[in-house]
Order: C-alpha cells, then sequence, then structure tokens
C-alpha cells in the first residue's frame, strides 16, 4: 500500500465515530440534514390519529421537537445526528402521561395500608403531614419521585401538594414535565394557614413559573368536602385570571357523594356546575361516583378526568365508569394516584390495572382493551390536561418526549403485538430510556440528570425523620 493511499484510508477511518452503538458520520454528509439525535431500529408505536405502528421504525429529533418518523432507512438517508440511539429490541412510544399524583408522598409509601379513604386520610396522613411536610420534604420527596418516573416512562405528571415551587424546581432540574398544582385548602397546612394564603401563594408560584417549557403551574383546590365556596370560587377566579389549569378530587368515594347530597341537595358535579366551578381547563381526579348527567356535564364543559385504578381498589372507593366517559367523548387520563395509597408510580401497572378492572367491572373483557389502555396513558392524557397539541403521539412537530422499552426479558418472548405487550406484560423497569423535551434524562437505564445514589439516600435518612414524627 501506498503511504498517501494509506493515510487516506486512515483519515476515512478517523472520519466515523460510533455513536450509541450505530455508525455514522462524524461530519454531515451532503444533502442530509443535522439534528440534535435519531433514535432508530425499534418497534415504533406511535399513538397517531391512525395508531400507526413501524416496524422497525425511527425518528429524527432536532432539539425540544420531532422533526421526522419514518423507517431506519428513509430517516438515516435524510438526516445525520448528534446522538443516535440504537433501539433494536425495543418498543419506542411516546412518554407515558401521569394525570394524578402527589409526588412528595413517596416518602409516605407504606405508611398505612389496608383502609378506607377517609380514616386512611384523617387518622393516618394528615396528621403525618402536619408533622413532617417542609420545604425540604418536599424537596426530597419530589427528587426521589421523578427518579422513579424517569426510570419507569414517565415523562410528564400532573400533581397536587404544598410548597408547590420546589415541587417545580425539582421537576425542572430533573428534566421531567409537570402540571403542577399548588393546593388550596380549608384547614391550616404546612405551607399556609387560610385558603387565602394559599391562593396568594399560589398567585406568586404561577408568576414565577408561567413561561417555562417544562412546567405548567396550576391552582389545586383540594376537594368539595375540604373547601368552602368561597374558596373553591377564589380558585377558578385564580387560575382564569392567568389562564392556568385548575385541578380537583372528585366524587372519590360514596361518601363524598352523600356528603353533598346532604349539604348541597346535588351530586358533586351537580354543585360544582351550580357555582359556576367547571371550564375546559379542568382536570378532575378519579370521578368515581358520577351519574350519567354528571358524564354529560363533564363533557360539556370539556372537563378531563384522570382515572386511578390502582388507588380506587386499594381504598376500595369503586371503579369509575371508564367505558361511559370513553362513549362519551370525555378525555381520560390515567393516573397512578400517590405513592402512599398505590405503592408506586409505575404507569405500565395503571395500564394494565386500568384494563382488567374495567373488564371485571362490566363483566366484558373487551371493555378497555390493550389499545383503549395505552391511549389514556398517552394521547388520552394529553387530551385530559389539555395538551394534546405537543405530547402524546410520535408525530412531526411534537416534543420529543419519548421512551424505549425492552423486550428482551423472558416474559416478553415471544412478541407478536407491541400494543399488547406494552399493556399486559411490560413493568416500569423494562424501560431502557427517557427523552423529554429532547433531552435523554436516561439510557441503557443510566438516569443522567439525578444522582440516583444520592437521591435514595437523601430519602432513607428523611423517612427515619417521618418514622419517629408518627410513633
Amino acid at each position: 500500500m501506498r503511504p498517501v493511499s494509506r493515510v487516506r484510508r486512515l483519515a476515512a477511518i478517523a472520519a466515523l465515530t460510533l455513536v450509541g452503538g450505530a455508525l455514522v458520520s462524524a461530519q454531515p454528509v451532503s444533502g442530509r440534514r443535522r439534528v440534535s439525535l435519531v433514535v432508530t431500529g425499534g418497534i415504533v408505536v406511535t399513538q397517531n390519529a391512525a395508531r400507526q405502528v413501524l416496524n422497525p421504525g425511527a425518528i429524527a429529533v432536532d432539539g425540544r421537537d420531532i422533526v421526522a418518523v419514518d423507517t431506519p432507512e428513509s430517516i438515516g438517508a435524510r438526516f445525520t445526528a448528534g446522538e443516535t440511539i440504537d433501539a433494536r429490541g425495543q418498543i419506542v412510544l411516546p412518554g407515558l402521561i401521569n394525570t394524578h399524583t402527589h409526588a412528595p408522598m413517596v416518602m409516605y409509601r407504606g405508611l398505612a395500608d389496608d383502609l378506607a379513604l377517609m380514616d386512611w386520610l384523617q387518622k393516618y396522613i394528615f396528621p403525618a403531614e402536619a408533622k413532617t411536610v417542609s420545604p425540604e420534604m418536599v424537596r426530597i420527596g419530589t427528587r426521589l419521585a421523578v427518579l422513579e418516573m424517569i426510570e419507569s416512562g414517565t415523562t410528564t405528571y400532573a400533581d397536587m401538594y404544598y410548597f408547590e415551587e420546589e415541587i417545580a424546581k425539582a421537576t425542572r432540574e430533573a428534566g421531567l414535565r409537570g402540571v403542577l398544582g399548588q393546593t388550596i385548602i380549608q384547614f391550616p397546612v404546612a405551607d399556609a394557614k387560610t385558603p387565602a394564603e394559599a391562593l396568594a401563594r399560589a398567585e406568586v408560584y404561577i408568576k414565577t413559573f408561567k413561561n417555562d417549557p417544562l412546567i405548567v403551574p396550576a391552582v389545586a383546590p383540594h376537594a368539595l368536602y375540604t373547601l368552602d365556596q368561597e374558596s373553591l370560587l377564589a380558585s377558578v377566579a385564580l387560575a382564569r385570571k392567568y389562564d392556568v389549569p385548575i385541578i380537583i378530587h372528585l366524587a372519590e368515594t360514596r361518601d363524598e357523594v352523600d356528603v353533598a347530597r346532604t349539604e348541597h341537595k346535588a351530586t358533586p358535579v351537580g354543585y360544582l356546575e351550580s357555582i359556576g366551578f367547571w371550564g375546559p381547563r379542568t382536570l378532575a381526579a378519579h370521578g368515581v361516583w358520577v351519574a350519567d348527567e354528571d358524564i354529560e356535564v363533564l363533557k360539556r364543559r370539556q372537563v378531563g378526568i384522570a382515572h386511578n385504578p390502582e388507588s380506587n381498589m386499594k381504598l376500595a372507593s369503586g371503579a369509575a365508569p371508564v367505558v361511559k366517559y370513553l362513549a362519551a367523548g370525555v378525555a381520560v387520563g390515567l393516573g397512578t394516584d400517590g405513592a402512599a395509597s398505590n405503592n408506586d408510580l409505575d404507569m405500565f401497572e395503571a395500564m394494565r390495572q386500568a384494563a382488567f378492572l374495567a373488564k371485571i367491572v362490566n363483566r366484558d373483557p373487551t371493555a378497555v382493551p390493550a389499545q383503549a389502555a395505552l391511549d389514556m396513558a398517552t394521547i388520552g392524557g394529553a387530551r385530559a390536561l389539555n395538551m394534546e397539541a405537543a405530547i402524546g403521539s410520535v408525530e412531526p412537530g411534537k416534543r420529543a418526549d419519548l421512551i424505549t422499552v425492552s423486550t428482551s426479558a423472558s416474559r416478553h418472548t415471544p412478541l407478536y403485538e407491541a400494543i399488547s405487550h406494552l399493556v399486559y406484560v411490560a413493568r416500569g423497569d423494562d424501560v431502557r430510556t427517557t427523552i423529554v423535551h429532547g433531552k435523554v434524562l436516561m439510557k441503557d437505564r443510566q438516569v443522567r440528570t439525578l444522582n440516583r445514589a444520592s437521591v435514595i439516600a437523601d430519602a432513607q435518612k428523611l423517612s427515619d425523620s417521618v418514622r419517629r414524627a408518627i410513633r
């Protein structure tokens, strides 16, 4: 070999670099657009209007946005990427959307089990919160919660708790997307002694995060049974003033319906309708005990429902009429509720239990099929949050919120149909990669935005304080 030929050969080799297991050019190839990220080779479940599945497929991401979804050959011919993720042997889908939780309550995981809701709240949770909730507790708990969510494929979550600005900061630092509501409640709590004080806190919080790319601030009046009419309407007025969402617990138990009928001569939905509470940027968590006429009100007012099957079953609160909601065209998303009543934040479990619960309650194996369960965890959740234009499906122009799910485990073999496996087989720890807003938060189970060991150590230390406080 002549020396000049050898130099050229070595230069050609040096011009190639291995990124994410795929060989790509280090310099833009003529005619190919340079993008920040390509995910290629997996089964791409788009969740678009046609529910298109590409096997194999590829996704090109530039900055925060998806710019193309196609075959690996087509994406490879059109784009060159700063980072390439080889998703062969994995399912690629939109990040899961948890429409109801209380992130810091991971610190009360397992604190009080096997109780009805009001006993659980009044005898254990409210007293524990009175002794232990602080900005530090909220920060540590939220960091643990968002770590769990990143590791199990949730990319957007809706929350309501105290010191919500601390939750927002921790969520943003970890890179997750959140619709995060400052709680308004009638009795004194850690961050506010009165509803008026809580509303003032909420206004400051809204102003701080109103234009954040990842955080949507919200107002979260706790429930009909923990607020008077004046405070409920003041919450609505504040949310409408700043055009932000409202999050509320709704008709979670039969007791709540009995209270509403006794005190207001109406169902919870009917009472809130009578005072002008409902509006199109409202998310109602649970919605278990509703009548047909209530469902019509919720549909007409464009209220989203956060269905929490695991929490509802564990607390024996009841089963939401999901089939009726879906038939009426109500936007329904899935939630885990807080880890104190679930006891995890795994949305794959929420999908599976949503399907199973609907089947047994309706005595119909077709009641909520796998595709409907996946819809509620993705595009349905996006609609419930009024965010379907930006998230919930893998389509050009939407935010690059993506996850990959490994199918290498023995329980995934054989794999005939990807959507069936996502709902009936997959678990949170099958998630390999989590991407939000175009940023890779976890790759090959390695979280990039949080120090996992530090987060868990801090939570373990805090749990000792919680244990001492509740003795």
